[in-house]
């Protein structure tokens, strides 16, 4: 069936659309001129503030159609990670508020329950969806509701276990919920399209299930064309016939593959799997990342995550820095190591691109390897490859390596496995806000026994910790960087292992002592100038280690100085906690030492330039120095001084 394009008027519809309940009271030939004021909207707002632009892009049709089909917010539907949400933001209400994406005070860059009754759940990790809307249904049959729950996961998200586990869940209780499956990793020849729509307003129907058996007879039956020219549709056919596929066995109601650009294909599906009586239902939509932005279309990632860009080009705006960003010079760093050592191998979980391991694949493509977003499955691969005589180099930002925990206690630490953790995005991530920000690895890494935990704090200090990692043979050992750029200081060619468990000092002084673990060294540095311009000796040190800590190093700090002050883009719990266990234990505590630890608050702080969140935070040197005169008291005054 051709979709007709016609608009009905020239007046911008999506000017009348303030609520998903104006847009259903639109007649269905306006969706169309709807669904492409949306995408130029989507376009221009993304190329104000940057973002996730082509997964939003992909989905505008079916957010048109699912606000359009179903009575959200009453009708909960459930986006999973959310890098596809801005579109059903425009719509909700958020429109006036939509060019403060990612920004300080603005909107969020995914969804959140605390912005919009719209977002009945927030995801910003992706195969949360259909957990989170099983437990919506289960909750509206508990308190006899009647709504609707559908989760929105796209195929990259199916790569995760925890999808399985919520569909085997959802298919055992039988429970009466939609899964839309967005599959933006393929494409449908014309006859297939119009084959496979036919198909899935079938088996939608009221009828689906009384004529079931019917159905599989004929089956058989179809043109010869369909086998000859469209494999996926023989193969849907096939499984059709045969009650074969694996959403099927494992207990939903499949229906597709559907286009899911062209809303005279997904209105009367949608429809359809809203008034059925039985679930769960898995809807197969096929859909084209970057839809309707030529540069999008043709780029290779399809416009993921963009900064600013111009529209008519699509050239994106590019922060000027000369010194390299901290995943490129891991990227080449494990390359230098692994043409020293061909045991040296990377593993990620759908992250080559944003840890730097596709620069590693580059040279060594067998020796790379991706396990999708399957972080438990990476970490206990990792750990068999490492018992088995591999170096493997572990790369997942720190947020999502919460989700490989238990693999990491049970299957590395337990058995002193030398499993390398890089741990990229440590610390705050600015835009992305408190989803994406690496705040806890510190603390959840440094209490396993047999962990050395390192921090760099520049881009040559990772260097060197590459290869500590790589020389390093005595267990499982993780370094963690920022997001970013460093900070422009001289690169060595080769990284060169560091003593386990050795700081270095910076800077000598005798009043206080500033001991920063990972990249807040600079802005010790820094406050340490502007508290000796006001008289107050200050010793500035790099710990390298949270574990095991530099106990002489410290013992020499506390002994010398009045105040000791530890610095961390960490929680509570994670390096300046292990000092002070290490201080209250040896009694350094006792006679007078003054100790104060800087951390991230505790809390989730939302997105913002990382400069307002560092001072937020007391983290840059402005709040180091008032830090150190807080203890000092008012006049500054030190212990000596007073005396």
């Amino acid at each position: 069936m051709t979709e007709d394009r016609t608009p009905t008027s020239g007046t911008p519809l999506l000017d009348r659309v303030r609520t998903p309940a104006d847009l259903r009271q639109m007649g269905e030939a306006d969706l169309r001129q709807l669904a492409d004021e949306l995408r130029t909207e989507t376009i221009d707002a993304v190329s104000v503030t940057g973002g996730h632009l082509g997964a939003g892009l992909g989905v505008v049709e079916l957010t048109v159609a699912l606000h359009h089909v179903f009575d959200t917010p009453r009708d909960k539907v459930i986006w999973d990670v959310g890098h596809q949400c801005y579109p059903h933001k425009i719509l909700t209400g958020r429109r006036d508020r939509i060019r403060t994406l990612r920004q300080g005070g603005g909107l969020s860059g995914f969804t959140k329950r605390a912005e919009s009754e719209f977002d009945p759940f927030g995801a910003a990790h992706s195969s949360t969806s259909i957990s989170a809307g099983l437990g919506f249904a289960v909750a509206r049959d508990l308190l006899g509701q009647k709504h609707n729950v559908v989760s929105v996961i796209g195929d990259g998200a199916m790569s995760a276990g925890m999808a399985y586990e919520a569909m085997n869940n959802a298919g055992a209780m039988n429970e009466r919920m939609i899964v839309i499956l967005n599959d933006n990793d393929m494409s449908i020849a014309p006859p297939v399209g119009a084959m496979s729509a036919y198909l899935a307003r079938l088996t939608s129907g009221e009828a689906y299930v009384s004529v079931r058996e019917a159905v599989k007879g004929l089956v058989s039956h179809l043109p010869s064309f369909v086998e000859r020219g469209a494999a996926r549709a023989e193969e849907f056919a096939r499984g059709f016939a045969m009650g074969g596929t694996l959403f099927e066995e494992m207990g939903f109601y499949y229906v597709g593959p559907i286009d899911g650009h062209n809303l005279n294909h997904l209105l009367p599906v949608l429809k359809n799997v809203r008034d059925a009586k039985q679930g769960p239902i898995l809807v197969h939509v096929v859909t084209q990342k970057g839809k309707g932005y030529a540069p999008a279309e043709g780029s290779s990632d399809k416009y993921h995550g963009v900064s600013k860009f111009d529209v008519v080009t699509g050239k994106q705006a590019k922060a000027v820095s000369n010194a390299p960003s901290y995943t490129k010079v891991f990227g080449q760093s494990l390359i230098n190591e692994a043409r020293k050592d061909e045991r040296v191998v990377a593993v990620t979980a759908a992250m080559p691109s944003g840890t730097g391991v596709d620069l590693f694949e580059e040279v060594f493509p067998n020796r790379t390897f991706d396990v999708g977003i399957a972080e438990q499955h990476g970490v206990t691969f990792a750990a068999g490859l490492a018992a088995a005589g591999m170096k493997p180099f572990t790369a997942i930002y720190s947020t999502f390596l919460q989700r490989g925990y238990d693999q990491i206690v049970h299957d590395v630490a337990i058995q002193n496995l030398p499993v390398r953790f890089a741990i990229d995005r440590a610390g705050f991530v600015g835009a992305d806000g408190p989803t994406h920000a690496g705040s806890f690895d510190i603390a959840y890494l440094a209490c396993l026994p047999n962990m050395v935990v390192m921090a760099a704090a520049d881009e040559a200090e990772l260097r060197h910790m590459v290869a500590t990692a790589a020389a390093y043979d005595g267990g499982p050992i993780a370094f963690r960087y920022p997001r970013g750029e460093g900070v422009g200081v001289e690169m060595p060619e080769e990284g060169v292992p560091l003593e386990i468990g050795k700081g270095r000092v910076i800077r000598e002084g005798s009043t206080v002592a500033l001991v920063s673990f990972g990249t807040r060294l600079a802005a010790a540095i820094k406050a340490a100038e502007d508290l000796e311009a006001q008289g107050v000796s200050t010793t500035v040190a790099d710990a390298r280690f949270a574990k095991p800590l530099d106990t002489e190093l410290l013992r020499r700090l506390a002994r010398g100085h009045e105040i000791l002050v530890t610095l961390e883009e960490g929680s509570v719990g994670g390096f300046g906690s292990q000092v002070l266990q290490f201080l209250s234990s040896e009694g350094l505590l006792d006679h007078g030492l003054r100790v104060r630890s800087l951390v991230m608050p505790d809390s989730f702080v939302d997105q913002d330039k990382p400069e307002a969140m560092y001072a937020a935070a007391g983290l840059d040197a402005p709040g180091i120095v008032k830090t150190v005169f807080d203890v000092l008291g008012r006049d500054g005054m030190t212990l000596a001084q007073r005396a």
